[in-house]
């Protein structure tokens, strides 16, 4: 198979071993496994040299943070797929397989998510693929449902980053991980510009992985996440739709800020919250760069409409089944 394996690492010394094990032997050159290295301060980086020192291993002198790294994996690279794994996830047999095939099924598919299923509940949904809805809102598709409900495979707004695998040669036309969003909805934006380019994102039920799930950042909610989370909703979407778009948007983007305001404000994050849309705000000039200013054809442009109200749709029907089942 043609892939190569890039697994991001910051202080993961709990979860690497286990992580590459997962995936060594799905992988014959062993030069494919691709280890990038955030500036770990734990023993993460002996560990990987002692128990697996024929996979190659890039150690950067800070933390650069995903996007970077990723990126640095990515053209590290000489295959022509490439699969992101997260470091606290675990691949079953024959994932590589099974997102190899998957891509390959159509030129035109840019990326595959896998099943990402949870750790502590291997049963239960973790992420089934990345969904944008036209508030703004950004949400893992089948999180908390019943893994048999997760069995076909579909397009979706975005694949995962944490397990999914991406054509490298369109990185070269629609850009690589915006490297300024350091981490967090990179995975969401990549997905948006192929979306617009006219590539597919899927989701690959038959690929599976058990996620531990914020086994870097420590919670599902700190200040830290919430604030750069909400910088990048901002550029998000400002940086991808053209100008006209943005302002037909502008009153969904505003109330769904308003909105996730006050769910923040309730979780005690909403200071967090407030800071990192006024970054985001302040700095969409840093942010608008030529990629935003590409000429998308309109059918493109309808299409991503289209995928972001019926993600809102969903989102809402699952919301209200899920209250009055």
């Amino acid at each position: 198979m043609n892939v190569s394996i890039v697994i991001p690492n910051y202080n993961g010394e709990k979860y690497i071993i286990d992580c590459i094990a997962s995936i060594y032997d799905q992988v014959n050159n062993k030069r494919n496994i691709i280890v990038v290295d955030n500036r770990s301060t734990d023993s993460s980086v002996a560990l990987i040299k002692s128990r697996y020192p024929e996979i190659r291993i890039i150690e950067n002198n800070k933390n650069l943070g995903f996007a970077a790294a990723v990126n640095q994996g990515i053209r590290a690279s000489e295959s022509e797929y490439v699969i992101l794994l997260n470091n606290d996830a675990f691949a079953r047999d024959g994932f590589v397989q099974a997102l190899v095939e998957c891509v390959e099924k159509d030129s035109n598919i840019f990326s595959a998510g896998a099943k990402m299923l949870r750790y502590s509940e291997p049963g239960i949904i973790d992420n089934a693929g990345d969904e944008l809805t036209v508030l703004g809102w950004a949400y893992k598709c089948g999180d908390g449902r019943p893994s048999e409900e997760f069995n076909k495979e579909r397009r979706i707004f975005s694949a995962c980053a944490g397990a999914a695998i991406y054509r490298r040669k369109i990185f070269e036309e629609i850009g690589y991980f915006d490297e300024s969003f350091f981490a967090y909805l990179e995975d969401v934006d990549i997905g948006f510009r192929a979306n617009l380019h006219g590539y597919k994102n899927l989701f690959c039920p038959t690929a599976e992985v058990e996620h531990i799930g914020s086994a870097t950042s420590g919670s599902k909610y700190n200040d830290f996440k919430v604030r750069i989370s909400a910088r990048n909703n901002v550029w998000l979407l400002i940086k991808n739709f053209p100008l006209a778009m943005t302002i037909v948007n502008l009153l969904f983007y505003t109330t769904g800020i308003g909105v996730k305001a006050i769910f923040f404000t309730a979780k005690g994050y909403g200071k967090s919250y407030r800071i990192g849309i006024k970054e985001g705000i302040n700095s969409l000039k840093t942010v608008r760069t030529n990629l935003s200013k590409s000429r998308f054809p309109t059918r493109n442009i309808i299409r991503v409409e289209y995928m972001m109200a019926k993600s809102l749709l969903e989102y809402i029907a699952v919301k209200l089944n899920s209250k009055y089942r």
